[in-house]
């Protein structure tokens, strides 16, 4: 989420939090933002950052796990040894 529009961070951080949310998020920087709620219950700043923050967490974790997976099945591979399914995939897909 990192590269992201804030927008869209801000976006899919509310709709992460209250999946019902059909509003909308505009503005160029942290400080422009407006949120239009279209009748739902507003959510603070702070939960929404925080929010932002564990999903770019996740998806760090995500990219470090599969480049770790990529990495055991190259040493597999090479020693020629037998690779899990996830490692497989990680070749093919």
């Amino acid at each position: 989420m990192t590269d992201k529009p804030i927008t869209f961070k801000y976006s899919q951080a509310i709709q992460a939090i209250n999946p019902n949310w059909k509003g909308n998020v505009s503005g160029n920087t942290e400080n422009e933002l407006v949120i239009d709620w279209k009748g739902e219950e507003e959510i603070s700043v702070e939960d929404i950052k925080a929010k932002i923050n564990e999903m770019e967490t996740a998806e760090e974790n995500a990219k470090i796990e599969k480049e770790n997976l990529k990495a055991s099945a190259k040493t597999k591979l090479i020693a020629g040894e037998p690779l899990t399914e996830e490692e497989a995939d990680t070749i093919v897909l």
